[in-house]
């Protein structure tokens, strides 16, 4: 039976979101999940750059050891944290073909304001959250080396300087599989029932931010887990 392997972003200072994006993904897929959470500890090993000043969470250059984390085999997804599942991702398996390197949504988002959640600094860039959700074509990764990794620049790695030829090698995931919550992303306009939300600017699971764009379906997720007791 098919399955795919997922990768998610994990950020120690703030679990919850990890634990309902889990259950929403495991609720919502018709196929079985190879799940595998990038926490800092178990890869300390490895991956030894600090974090640096741009970064906002712990996970915001690990996401480039997908591929090594993959032994360059097969096709792998990453994700953000700060997200939702809504939609079947044996969807996203189907996606996992052809000749690219990389596959991602390709917002063309307009920033506004200098800082997001938690008063992290907000930076504008050139493809800006089209690396918070990747299909890896993992073979076709080599370049992301751990040595690389660790050392090359942030913006560099998010802005795919690490590919041959950005145009060719990356390919198209459905904007609906990444709508960015509570900001300007040119083309995602008219999505009304997303299959992926990504909490961008602060979640229902931050005081600061309570009623964002779909808090109430982040809730209800919240709920079902929190809801769980022991007989």
């Amino acid at each position: 039976m098919k399955k795919i392997k997922i990768f998610m972003g994990f950020d120690r200072p703030n679990r919850i979101p990890a634990y309902a994006l889990t259950d929403s993904l495991l609720e919502n897929s018709s196929i079985p999940i190879e799940l595998i959470y990038l926490h800092r500890g178990t890869i300390e090993k490895i991956f030894t750059r600090p974090k640096g000043e741009y970064d906002s969470t712990e996970f915001s250059i690990s996401r480039f050891l997908v591929p090594y984390l993959s032994n360059y085999e097969g096709w792998s997804l990453f994700i953000d944290n700060d997200m939702l599942v809504e939609g079947d991702v044996a969807e996203l398996l189907e996606l996992m073909t052809g000749d690219f390197t990389v596959k991602c949504a390709k917002h063309n988002q307009v920033v506004e304001g200098s800082t997001k959640f938690l008063g992290e600094r907000q930076t504008s860039y050139n493809m800006k959250n089209w690396t918070s959700v990747m299909m890896f074509n993992n073979e076709k990764c080599k370049a992301l080396t751990l040595a690389y990794v660790n050392k090359a620049h942030g913006l560099d790695l998010h802005q795919f300087k690490w590919l041959n030829d950005v145009e060719k090698e990356i390919g198209d995931i459905p904007i609906d599989w990444n709508y960015l919550c509570d900001v300007k992303s040119i083309g995602q306009e008219n999505i009304f029932e997303p299959k992926l939300i990504h909490y961008t600017e602060g979640g229902p699971y931050f005081k600061a931010t309570p009623n964002c764009e779909y808090a109430d379906n982040w809730m209800k997720v919240y709920k079902r887990v929190n809801d769980y007791q022991v007989h």
